[in-house]
Formats: C-alpha cells, structure tokens, sequence
C-alpha cells in the first residue's frame, strides 16, 4: 500500500514537471492592451463587426495598430475613442447606420394567394416556394430577424404582417440582415435627426407585374431620378435605389412616386398654411346732422 502511494506521488510530480516544461516551452506571449482594449468594449459579442466576439475584435486592432477597418456597432464612436486611446492612435467618427425594412407590403396592399402551414421560419419558407403573396421578393412574415436581434430593436407588427425597427434600440449590428432570407432588411445611414429616405421596396419585376403583386411596389417608371438633383437615385433591373450617402432629403422623389414606395421616415410635419385674413368690412356712409329719412331719399 505504502509503495503504491509513493509511486502514484513520484509519477504525479514528474508528469507535472513535464506539464510545466512544456508549458514554459510553448507559452505565448499576449499583448496587455488587448485586455485592456476588451474591458472597454460593450461586451455584447453579437459579431456584428465581423469577430467571433469582442476579445477577437481586440486582438484585431492591436495586431493591425489602428482602428481604420474595425468598428463596433454597438459601442459605437464613444467606444471606439476609448480603443483608439488604448492604442495610443484616434479615431475617425462615423455615421451612425440603423437597420430599414424595405418592403411595404402590407396586408391590404399585398393580399395572400395561399396559406403557408409549416414552420414559423423565414428561412424554410423561402426555401420551400416563393411565399404566400403574389409578391416573390417581399417579407414572408415569420420573424426570423426578430429573433435574431439580441437587443429587442425589432418586432412583428400584427395588422401589417411586417418587422418595425426601433431605432432607439438598433445597433446597426446587421445581425437581422443576414438572417433575412429575402434581403429585406437593409442598414442605411441614420441620418441627420433621424431623417431618411428609401425605395421601401426591392421588387425586380417589371411596372405591371410589380405592381400587379403589390400596390405599394415600386415600378420603375423613373420619375424620382428624373426630379433628383443630387444624383442619388439610379434604376436598375425595374427597381429604384436611394444611395444615402448622396441623398441631401429634399424630399421631391417622395413628391414625385406614383406608388408611393418611396418613405420619408422622421421628417417634422410641414406646417399648415395660413388662410388669407378676410379683408374688412367698410360700414355705411352718414351725413352728420342729416335727418336719417331725407339720407334714404336722396339715395
């Protein structure tokens, strides 16, 4: 018994010693700023900048030194200055993006041809047929970006049958996009005070197919790049698209779509104008001191 112990403790330390050999041998040596760099980071690790997490990320950016190709959506610019000061360097501010559905068919403008009885799932229901509308690029309906979002910015709206963006709680890290099956979903620059303008639609069929699947659809007539001065709209494959980055929220093209696919989202109402003041009404002559009988006569 006694010799079993002693053998069982003699190999215990030599396989430890042999542990911490190779240990020694093969130890890597981990730059200190990239924890310091992950504290900072919301923590979040949702992958919308691209990492398997927020430690990737940060190991990421001291391996390249800079800042210039990464971005946490989430944290944002106010994070980004933190991880730009860690690395002794600074960073360039960038436009806040924020996930946009850009489809509008909604119920009443894009009626169901079928009913759809299988798994309340975008993905197999694209797979299994076009969808349950007449429209083959529009929203199925069934959430798949909902439930990927981990910051509850998206929901289903019951009477439209379609996602509505919070963009309060959007952090623009695209997961919703690449769960959509039908890229529906679209990040766009926030824009000033919130104020954009999109195509909210992606129907690449042609005025009257388009239109004929969903009467909110855009049919390419081309009216909105004709009226655009900025050339910030182009036409392409039947289906008009709004670059943000040229657009400058004049709103004509929104004045100008006959479908109405065009959405202008966050814009102060245009106030009511004034009605002209009624001019006054002039009393009556008198003659002072004239008998109020002999004025009526001589008129």
């Amino acid at each position: 018994m006694i010799v079993t112990i002693v053998l069982l403790t003699v190999l215990g330390a030599l396989l430890a010693m042999i542990l911490y050999a190779v240990a020694s041998r093969f130890k890597v040596e981990e730059d200190p700023r990239i924890d310091e760099i992950e504290k900072v980071m919301p923590g979040a690790n949702c992958g919308g900048c691209g990492f398997a997490g927020c430690r990737a990320f940060a190991q990421s950016c001291v391996e390249k030194g800079n800042v210039d190709e990464n971005f946490c959506p989430v944290g944002g610019n106010e994070v980004m200055k933190k991880v730009a000061a860690v690395l002794g360097i600074e960073a360039t501010a960038k436009a806040p993006m924020v996930a946009v559905v850009r489809c509008n068919g909604h119920c009443q403008a894009r009626p169901r041809t079928n009913l759809y009885d299988g798994q309340l799932s975008c993905r197999v229901k694209a797979s299994l047929y076009s969808g349950d509308t007449g429209c083959a690029y529009g929203c199925v309906g069934c959430g798949d970006c909902v439930a990927a979002c981990a910051f509850g910015a998206l929901s289903m709206d019951p009477v439209t049958g379609l996602p509505v963006v919070d963009e309060a709680l959007c952090t623009s890290c695209g997961n919703c996009v690449k769960a959509c099956p039908k890229g529906v979903i679209e990040l766009r620059g926030k824009g000033p005070r919130g104020m954009r303008v999109f195509v909210s639609c992606i129907n690449k069929e042609k005025g009257g197919i388009a239109r004929k699947a969903c009467l909110s659809a855009c049919i390419g007539c081309g009216k909105c790049a004709k009226v655009c001065t900025h050339d910030a709209i182009t036409v392409e494959n039947n289906l008009a698209y709004i670059d943000f980055t040229k657009c400058k929220l004049c709103k004509k093209c929104v004045e100008e779509c006959p479908t109405g696919a065009i959405h202008a989202v966050n814009f102060p109402p245009r106030p009511v104008p004034k009605a002209p003041a009624a001019a006054p009404v002039t009393p009556p002559a008198t003659v002072q001191g004239a008998d109020s009988e002999t004025v009526k006569n001589e008129a």
